[in-house]
């Protein structure tokens, strides 16, 4: 039951992928904000919302879907092989008729035969017409339809066939529930608070960001009076301040007489509710098995019987009765439904399958002292969603994991199905985990084992088991103790979820979740049947690999089997061990990777942490003594890396020798007389077929798997086994020079020239490093090695630097909030914070500690009171130099990023600040800036004002500023601290087969094929993940690529708008991925013709940049020049020039004046200086771009001759520029093909951190970013007011090629 009861609340989103990526869906159909977790299965089926247009689309993309064959590539030999098609025939559409009790009598739901009548359900219930059904059944022919049916198992039901509801009785669960519906329906339910979701969980800007365009001076724009060098403003990442919604009834509760007597259960009465109207009437109303009544209660007498006339009211619907017993609830209701059709459906959407991202920067409590408001229902939802005991909501984890694992997955449809309901319950799994966790963490379970050490305690809560990421039973004591504990548990979840992915059939994992909060890591696992087993004396407690340690090992031989298939996949080498008696036994898994034969019969694989080798070299250099711990393994993306290196090392040598064979056997036949012509023909095609075969090569006899267990203690016995083991040692420390000769140079190189988007913060860089098979740990080597490429990578080398210090910095506050009782939490952080930003603005900061509230903690941990900024910097340079060997500048602390290392540190802790003017210098102090100004002060009038205003100040601290020492950040400025959570939920290996599918057709420009294979995996992305999921935003950004690449640009900025706000929800507001994000959706935005609504996403993502980065980002040049590029096509000329100035001194900051990206620059700038109508200034930048272009291509290049006629025209022509310049639109006067990283005259495509232009673009932008066919004398006719028409019509034709243009187009232009 608890697998069709998931089914049940699953969304169906193969229907909102069809009903959102329609162009003419509007979204004022859904009349309705829907809030409700437990029915919001699918937003289909609107009544009189879809035209007949729209419904034949909806067919014709049905048949198309239905008749696709997908192809995926097969890696073993290189060849497509069928997918099998997504359904066996056509899905049939068609409309039926539903009958109801009450107004308006019937409607019309459109509906697919292979859709299950739950659905059909779930449409009506979502309609605007029909809110108030929820318990209801439907029937056919006056037959009951079982709900878990499919439509085409309903004998008889067709196109226009009637369907009839019929209101059911009320259960106490169905009344409950109508309860939750109607809150949230209504708008009655207010915020509620979460121990998991933070303030603001789940924020999307998008919707005010979009506002501002539409509120814009129709003559001004955006970026008017915008400053590139001004300080950051917070306001940018906070949540606008909105109208309250209008309000329907003022309160609904349930009433102080429940739960009903005993005698009165007898006669139905369910529950007793309490209403208070926008009138101020208060109604006491009785949840009876027929419906609901007004009933005679009042606050002091119980009657709970129907109340006589003038307000005997009952109905089956709360809402029905509601609008019955207030006049104004319907107006009401309305314009709340009006007020939420506003806003766009995606930032409303409640989250499925994934945890919503809470952002580090939150609106104050103190700027609206009125936000929590009294609601006594708040506490009475956990009775209303999961009754009296929580028995509803309680699940057996483990035997919903492995029971989902055990279906079918013959077909694809089972594979859709089973994929769906894994992400649901990894979904549902991770959240339940986590509240576990933090309950946990705070104390609030009883061990199971309270005598042990608190580190050594272990819990059981909601089904889950939990215990500590730390030493606490001398496991890892030769290891590192607690450090190594810490990272084992990380591990571990990695090695689950790469276990996951493989989906090996008969191998089972355990639900895995490790959360970090408050100092302590926990982990979370689903409760494994037989673990905690009292085996008979002599039985081992673990079945396969390491008992007691390396001392003790098992084997068995049904292990073997799915064991084998696990290590061939993650190449981990069958291997030796030997126990502590010097016994051999022969192991497929590392000695630590245990097997256990569970009392349900299947075959569990346990602490993964270790199925990559040690990093050998780095154990092995100087100063390895001092690291914290020795479970430094390789990253799984490295081992692959170098399997695919020594894969392509071995078919070039397969195909070297069978060139020198083939070499030699025709030098044997030379030799030979000469043949018959009749056989030289016969053998023709014998050698065509050979000649195919030698452009193949079987790797099927290479082989490479590594020992996971080399250098981990084990001794081997005999000499052939030392051999061997000598062997398996030098391949594991090849593989680790690899990463430190080829993968960390390469990544440094590829940096240095610009082939691959930059990082923008911490976050992002981990991405890049991991992504690459390079662990954290060597952030210092990357440092040293960023510095000596000089000034290039000089912000690399500063987010390096402040990553070590950010991490650094997270490990002592770990240490110190561990074991600090909750109440001092906030006082610990801000004091650790003062002390490592704050030191300038207080150079001896003291904790504010409430002594009181101390003294009822004698046995809390208060060293951090001891901290002073010199002792936290010698900690923080010690860490530093221990955990990635780097040595920081001596005063490293003076040169900080405040405002980016504070955003840093409150994610990895995953704090939530008040947001105000953080002071983090004297200079900073007097101003006193609000929030708007930014950071780093406000203008000498600005800050005038606000001292007059005296206690208006946001900053908790300023109220007692003369009282108190200032410190930048005081206890009360962190608002919350949220969970972070590392789970093991896999990604769906049939989303991506189609993905790669349509890309690779795409590449063998089978275009139509290629757009449905990737619209297909759309559907099967949103269906399994949902639609609030980081891997559908992923395929939004790109497939809105792809579309703006094919010129379907209302496609293109549909996706992309949409990747934006899933991307904001999901990885927050302000992520390096937001950012590319609305870049991206600011060109798509021009190339559709609405340039001033792309320069308020430029403004919007310039601002977020400055945030967590900083200024002069290396790829914001791309950035500020198509700013510049879309200025110029609203003919703001000297806005343009100052963007290409801009772009202009970042591009010599880093590139160095010399340099062709500069002289790219130059040309750009040279054309906006003319159309400014400064000649002289235009002949003079293009002759600085002419002299770059002779000394670095030489005279011959064709830059340099297109550079030295534009020279010749301009100064020629110099009156004639001058006079006609204002004529110029957006079109762009030349494209110069030339460097890689910047081209010149048009807008490009910013790719994604860690990828290669060409894969941001697709390889036909890349090679379409050449030269443009015009002549200099057509542009220069242009410019004089010539031949615009003929050039409009020509601009439009190369429209496809010419966008977009692409920073790293490798072409060279000789």
């Amino acid at each position: 039951m608890a697998i069709w009861s998931t089914r049940k609340v699953g969304l169906d989103n193969l229907r909102i992928s069809q009903l959102l990526n329609f162009r003419g869906f509007d979204p004022s159909a859904l009349v309705t904000k829907l809030t409700d977790p437990f029915s919001l299965q699918r937003l289909l089926t609107l009544n009189q919302s879809r035209s007949p247009p729209m419904v034949n689309r909806l067919k014709d993309s049905r048949k198309r879907r239905a008749a696709v064959v997908c192809r995926i590539r097969d890696t073993r030999d290189g060849w497509f092989s069928s997918l099998s098609s997504l359904t066996s025939s056509v899905i049939g559409l068609f409309q039926i008729s539903v009958k109801l009790p009450h107004e308006p009598y019937k409607i019309q739901v459109m509906v697919s035969s292979q859709e299950q009548v739950q659905d059909v359900r779930q449409s009506i219930v979502e309609l605007p017409s029909t809110f108030q059904y929820t318990c209801f059944h439907l029937e056919f022919n006056g037959k009951r339809i079982n709900d878990f049916v499919e439509l085409s198992e309903v004998e008889g039901l067709k196109a226009d066939s009637e369907i009839v509801l019929v209101e059911d009785p009320y259960t106490e669960k169905e009344a409950r529930m109508h309860v939750v519906r109607f809150r949230d329906l209504v708008g009655a339910a207010g915020d509620r608070s979460d121990n998991l979701h933070g303030l603001n969980a789940g924020l999307s800007l998008h919707d005010a960001v979009t506002a501002e365009a539409a509120t814009d001076d129709v003559k001004e724009h955006s970026l008017s009076k915008y400053d590139i060098a001004a300080s950051p403003s917070l306001e940018t990442i906070l949540p606008r301040a909105e109208a309250p919604l209008p309000k329907t009834v003022k309160s609904i509760s349930l009433s102080a007489w429940n739960p009903p007597p005993y005698h009165l259960r007898q006669k139905g009465h369910l529950l007793y509710l309490q209403v208070t109207t926008n009138e101020g009437e208060q109604f006491q109303i009785t949840s009876h098995v027929s419906g609901f009544y007004v009933n005679k209660c009042s606050n002091h007498k119980f009657d709970p019987l129907p109340r006589t006339t003038p307000k005997k009211v009952s109905a089956h619907s709360l809402l029905t009765l509601i609008s019955k017993l207030s006049p104004s609830f319907n107006s009401a209701f309305e314009a709340l439904q009006e007020s939420n059709n506003k806003k766009d459906l995606l930032t409303t959407f409640p989250f499925q399958n994934a945890i919503p991202n809470s952002p580090w920067l939150v609106t104050p409590p103190s700027s609206n002292p009125n936000s929590h408001q009294a609601d006594i229902t708040r506490s009475q939802e956990s009775y209303l969603v999961s009754g009296v005991d929580n028995a509803e909501t309680l699940r057996d984890w483990n035997e919903e994991f492995q029971t989902t694992r055990e279906l079918p997955r013959e077909t694809v449809q089972d594979r859709v199905f089973r994929e769906r309901l894994t992400s649901k319950l990894f979904a549902d799994y991770n959240e339940a985990a986590a509240r576990g966790a933090v309950l946990v963490a705070r104390g609030e379970v009883a061990p199971l084992n309270p005598t042990e050490e608190r580190d050594a305690q272990i819990f059981v809560y909601n089904n889950i088991f939990y215990s500590f990421g730390a030493d606490g039973v001398g496991t890892f004591v030769s290891e590192g103790g607690d450090e190594a504990a810490r990272v084992a548990v990380g591990k571990d979840v990695l090695g689950i979820k790469a276990v996951n992915q493989l989906d090996i059939n008969g191998l089972f994992t355990p639900g895995t979740v490790v959360v970090d909060y408050l100092g302590k890591r926990i982990v979370g696992q689903s409760i494994v049947p037989g673990i905690f087993k009292q085996r008979e004396p002599g039985e081992h407690q673990i079945d396969y690999g390491g008992v007691e340690g390396k001392d003790v090992v098992a084997t068995h031989p049904d292990f073997v089997s799915v064991f084998e298939k696990m290590s061939k996949a993650l190449r981990i080498k069958k291997h030796p061990v030997w126990d502590k008696e010097g016994k051999r036994h022969d192991l497929e898994g590392s000695v630590e990777t245990k097997g256990l034969l569970g009392t349900d019969g299947r075959k569990y694989v346990l602490d993964l942490y270790r199925v990559t080798p040690l990093d050998v070299v780095w154990q092995e250099e100087p100063g390895s003594e001092d690291y914290p711990h020795r479970m430094s393994v390789l990253r799984l993306e490295l081992v692959e890396a170098y399997w695919r290196s020594k894969m392509s090392q071995y078919v070039k040598a397969e195909v070297e020798r069978r060139r020198a064979a083939k070499a030699q056997e025709d030098a044997a036949n030379k030799e030979q007389p000469s043949e018959t012509t009749e056989s030289k023909e016969g053998e023709s095609e014998e050698k065509a077929e050979e000649a195919l075969d030698q452009e193949r090569v079987d790797i099927s006899g290479f082989q490479l798997a590594l020992n996971p267990d080399v250098c981990s203690g084990q001794v081997p016995q005999t000499e052939e086994e030392k051999k061997q083991w000598a062997e398996d040692e030098k391949e594991v420390r090849d593989a680790c020079e690899f990463l430190r000769s080829k993968v960390i140079p390469e990544l440094i190189q590829d940096l240095h020239d610009g082939d691959v988007g930059f990082p923008m913060d911490g976050r992002s860089l981990s991405q890049l490093l991991h992504k690459r098979g390079i662990n954290i740990r060597y952030l210092g080597k990357l440092a040293q090695l960023s510095k000596e490429k000089g000034s290039r990578l000089e912000a690399l080398t500063t987010l390096l630097v402040q990553e070590m210090i950010a991490r650094a910095f997270k490990h002592i506050a770990n240490r110190y909030l561990r074991n600090v009782p909750a109440p001092f939490v906030a006082s610990c952080v801000a004091h650790l914070l003062n002390c490592l930003l704050g030191a300038d603005v207080n150079p001896k900061p003291s904790a504010e500690i409430d002594a009181s509230l101390r003294e009822i903690y004698p046995e809390g941990d208060f060293s951090f009171e001891k901290v002073t900024p010199e002792t936290l910097r010698a900690e923080v340079e010690k860490q530093v130099t221990v955990r990635y060997r780097y040595t920081l500048e001596t005063e490293w602390f003076s040169s900080l990023r405040h405002l980016q290392l504070l955003r840093d540190i409150a994610i990895k802790l995953g704090l939530q600040l008040g947001a105000r003017d953080y002071a983090f210098t004297k200079a900073q102090l007097p101003a006193k800036v609000p929030v708007a100004n930014g950071v780093n002060g406000a203008s000498h009038d600005e800050s005038k004002k606000k001292k007059k205003k005296g206690g208006d100040s946001k900053s908790p601290s300023r109220a007692v500023v003369e009282e108190k020492p200032v410190v930048s950040i005081v206890p009360d400025d962190i608002v919350n601290v949220v969970p972070l959570v590392k789970d093991a939920s896999p990604r769906s290996s049939l989303a991506e087969e189609a993905l790669e599918a349509g890309r690779i057709s795409l590449m063998q420009n089978q275009k139509q094929l290629g757009q449905e294979l990737i619209l297909e995996s759309l559907s099967l992305h949103e269906q399994i993940y949902g639609i609030l999921h980081p891997e559908v935003a992923k395929l939004y950004h790109q497939l809105s690529m792809l579309y703006y690449q094919t010129d379907e640009k209302e496609a293109a900025v549909e996706l992309a708008r949409k990747a934006v706000i899933v991307t904001e929800r999901t990885l927050g507001v302000d992520s390096a991925d937001t950012i590319l994000a609305y870049l991206n959706l600011s060109l798509f935005e021009h190339a559709s013709g609405n340039t001033k609504t792309a320069l308020v996403y430029i403004k919007h993502a310039m601002d977020l940049w400055k945030i967590i980065y900083g200024s002069n980002h290396p790829d914001s040049i791309t950035t500020m020049n198509n700013a510049a590029v879309m200025l110029q096509h609203l003919k703001q000329y000297s806005d343009s020039r100052k963007w290409f100035e801009a772009s202009l001194a970042v591009c010599e900051s880093l590139f160095g004046k010399q340099s062709i990206n500069t002289a790219t620059i130059l040309f750009q700038l040279a054309q906006a200086l003319a159309l400014d109508q400064d000649s002289k200034g235009a002949v003079g930048k293009m002759r600085d771009a002419y002299n770059i272009f002779l000394n670095q291509l030489g005279p011959n290049d064709r830059n340099t001759k297109e550079a030295e006629t534009w020279l010749e025209q301009l100064t020629q022509n110099a009156v004639s520029i001058a006079k006609h310049a204002k004529d110029i639109q957006a079109r762009r006067l030349r494209r110069i093909n030339m460097n890689p990283r910047v081209t010149t005259l048009g807008t490009k495509v910013q790719p994604q951190v860690g990828q290669t232009a060409p894969e941001a673009s697709g390889a036909k932008g890349a090679a379409n970013a050449s030269m443009d066919s015009r002549s200099i004398d057509e542009l220069l006719k242009f410019i004089e007011g010539g031949d615009a028409t003929s050039s409009r019509s020509k601009q439009k034709k190369r429209a496809a090629a010419s966008n977009p243009k692409l920073r790293g187009s490798k072409k060279s232009s000789a």
